[in-house]
């Protein structure tokens, strides 16, 4: 079994950097997982070996009534600007009052990164240069998710495991992922995800192929 190769973020960075754009001028790069699963972690790590590479949370797109259905005002306030080379604007929801607050720019940089719950799904898929995968379980994922937040969200995610079990039933990503990252007590390892199998160009970096940094 691989056990995969410790990840270098600078290396990572690097690797992005290099692809071709994928949205307008910008490689939209998506990290996506159950939640509770170290998405916003990996994702804050991978944006400062980026310098500071701009961050869509998808927190800040779905709402109590819309916990996936937020597809259209994603394409309206952010793919498209960005597709045009321009700055989209989109209006982050407030979840303690339960509205959206005022806009928030979001500059088309060279990579902005994506992170949250569906980020690849397949209506974004199109616009993705990288679909990185967390690899940790469900229940394990709902279970670290369930501490950090508290008791006092417990209705909240005994709703949002039906919603989030849903969504990945119908529109899974996992198996478009071009990278599975793995989180441990040392670090980050990564392995050729399970999109990889139809075109093997679809590593990380063609060039790396996932060999040892060494």
């Amino acid at each position: 079994m691989n056990s995969g190769v410790r990840l270098d973020f600078g290396r990572a960075a690097a690797a992005l950097r290099a692809l071709g754009p994928s949205c307008g001028p910008v490689r939209l790069v998506a990290v996506d997982g159950h939640a509770g699963s170290g998405k916003s972690t990996f994702t804050a790590l991978l944006a400062e070996a980026l310098g500071d590479a701009p961050v869509l949370h998808l927190d800040d797109i779905a709402t109590h009534d819309e916990l996936f259905a937020w597809t259209g005002r994603l394409q309206t306030q952010v793919i498209e600007p960005l597709s045009r080379g321009r700055t989209a604007l989109y209006r982050p929801y407030d979840w303690a009052p339960r509205r959206f607050a005022p806009p928030c720019p979001l500059d088309p940089a060279p990579v902005v990164l994506i992170e949250g719950v569906g980020a690849g799904r397949k209506v974004l898929r199109p616009h993705l240069a990288r679909l990185f995968w967390m690899d940790r379980g469900a229940e394990d994922s709902w279970a670290r998710g369930r501490h950090r937040d508290g008791p006092a969200l417990r209705e909240f995610w005994d709703a949002w495991t039906v919603a989030e079990t849903r969504h990945f039933t119908d529109d899974p990503s996992r198996p478009f992922a071009d990278t599975v990252v793995r989180e441990s007590s040392t670090g980050y390892t990564w392995l050729p995800g399970p999109g990889t199998t139809a075109n093997t160009s679809q590593f990380i970096t063609e060039s790396d192929r996932l060999s040892p940094p060494y």
